[in-house]
């Protein structure tokens, strides 16, 4: 009979996901994952595999995750452009620019590994074209409320705002300071979210 595991599943997933979120995929080592979870490496590897399909079900997690915060954000606003107007600055919402700096874990994660690593490139593509359908639905909802050209295509606009906001993200990993990165999206957004 199986021993019933002695940690909780989704906490180790939270430290696991924080340390390769700070240090990326490459620079954390076994020894850093024990670390920040308590378990020993057999505990480790029994629960989640090697340190490879580790990442992989942290960065699921995150993306899961992320996602249905995206999707109740996009869902729950009254005029869907406001919520395309925040998707678009929202990786410039801390003050600090911290976050900016920090990046997404799975921007991140695609410049790290995606070449090189099919498990990452593929949940890339995943996590890519959720994000795209979910913003497309929000902006049919837009076009049928009059903000957005009743001709705009649904998916390309959606990949042209993703485009868009994961370049911000990238310019926020080179370290460019918040004003000019708030400055920067303020202007991306108003160019493709015009106020009618």
């Amino acid at each position: 009979m199986a021993r019933p595991r002695g940690f909780d599943e989704r906490s180790v997933l939270e430290a696991v996901r924080e340390q390769f979120w700070n240090a990326g995929y490459a620079a954390t080592s076994l020894d850093d994952l024990m670390q920040v979870t308590g378990l020993g490496k057999g505990s480790l590897y029994a629960a989640f595999g090697d340190k490879h399909r580790l990442f992989l079900k942290a960065l699921r997690n995150y993306n899961e995750v992320s996602h249905g915060y995206l999707r109740k954000e996009l869902d729950s606003a009254e005029r869907a452009v406001d919520a395309l107007r925040a998707f678009m600055m929202a990786p410039v919402g801390d003050a600090t620019g911290a976050a900016a700096r920090r990046g997404c874990l799975m921007a991140n994660s695609t410049c790290e590994l995606a070449t090189a690593d099919p498990g990452v490139l593929a949940e890339s593509r995943r996590t890519y074209e959720a994000t795209t359908a979910a913003v497309a639905e929000c902006i049919v909802r837009a076009k049928g409320q009059g903000d957005l050209p009743a001709d705009a295509d649904p998916l390309e606009f959606a990949r042209s705002l993703l485009a868009a906001q994961q370049g911000l993200v990238f310019m926020g990993r080179t370290g460019m300071d918040i004003d000019t990165l708030t400055a920067t999206a303020r202007s991306l957004t108003a160019r493709l979210l015009p106020e009618s």
